[in-house]
């Protein structure tokens, strides 16, 4: 990228409470219908507007750019289990980036980078999909599961989900630790 085709910094008056660690990576002016605001990308997560906390790149489900608009689906802690967490989708949020610089490509990689392992599995009346990720800062994987819609909420969901989480650990720890 040539002296003349940066994007200039993030103002100050945009700029979100950023931990002493964090460093803003990409931002955009968004709109979303609600009032404008502005996305920014930090090495620990997003921060969209009107939010006063950041959404760790951990805790982000799914995130499409369409061109135009970029589209967050965050996720919602349902449960704590032994050794991994329930989640379930917040309602996604949409913000138009008229000049998105590189908001989407980092957007895009962080999310991707925090994904160590996924799979789509069946659970006694429907589904589920048991994830690892990683948190910047955090050694080791935070495991989550998200169950497809309808897919009940019993002991014998619960009890196959333990197994294939425990199943998913064993498979993706070094022999060596």
């Amino acid at each position: 990228m040539g002296l003349f085709n940066r994007k200039p910094k993030l103002p100050p008056a945009d700029r979100p409470p950023l931990a002493a660690e964090e460093r803003v990576l990409a931002w955009a002016a968004a709109g979303n219908g609600e009032g404008d605001g502005v996305v920014v990308a930090s090495n620990l997560g997003l921060w969209l507007p009107g939010r006063g906390h950041r959404i760790g790149w951990h805790d982000i489900l799914k995130a499409v750019w369409s061109g135009r608009e970029l589209t967050v689906t965050p996720a919602e802690r349902v449960a704590e289990r032994d050794g991994y967490l329930v989640v379930a989708d917040c309602p996604a949020e949409t913000y138009l980036l008229l000049d998105p610089g590189e908001l989407p490509h980092q957007v895009r990689a962080r999310v991707t980078r925090s994904v160590a392992y996924t799979a789509h599995h069946p659970v006694p009346g429907g589904a589920g999909r048991i994830a690892a990720r990683r948190m910047p800062g955090v050694d080791g994987l935070t495991w989550t599961v998200r169950y497809d819609p309808g897919t009940p909420a019993d002991d014998a969901v619960a009890a196959e989900t333990d197994r294939l989480v425990a199943a998913a650990r064993a498979a993706t720890t070094p022999a060596d630790v």
